[in-house]
């Protein structure tokens, strides 16, 4: 009897995350990506917000500022498609997960701001 009501529970939790997210698959896709790889001493050609998802509506976790070094994650060298933005003079949905160093902040940035 447990073992079923706890796979209720877990199906009312992800049709809940379904309906905030709009999609089943958004809210992993939200999380730090598996990176293969780094690009390290990355400088923002402007300063941009780091937030806790890749799109322009999620929480704003703090700033990386312009031409301050910092590393992105990456599996491929391509941006994480996400909610669309312009920035940096162009308009996209390519999304990088990283921050700058020596701050303890982590999260998505807009690609077109990363060189």
């Amino acid at each position: 009897m447990k073992l079923k009501s706890l796979g209720t529970a877990l199906t009312t939790v992800a049709l809940i995350g379904t309906a905030i997210t709009g999609t089943a698959g958004t809210a992993a896709a939200a999380s730090a990506p598996d990176c293969t790889s780094a690009l390290v001493n990355i400088k923002p050609k402007e300063t941009v917000n780091i937030r806790s998802a890749h799109t322009t509506s999620a929480t704003a976790l703090g700033t990386w500022g312009k031409g301050k070094k910092g590393s992105i994650c990456t599996t491929d060298g391509k941006p994480v498609k996400g909610g669309t933005y312009t920035a940096c003079g162009k308009k996209s949905n390519g999304w990088f997960y990283g921050g700058p160093y020596g701050s303890d902040i982590s999260g998505w940035v807009p690609a077109t701001c990363i060189p």
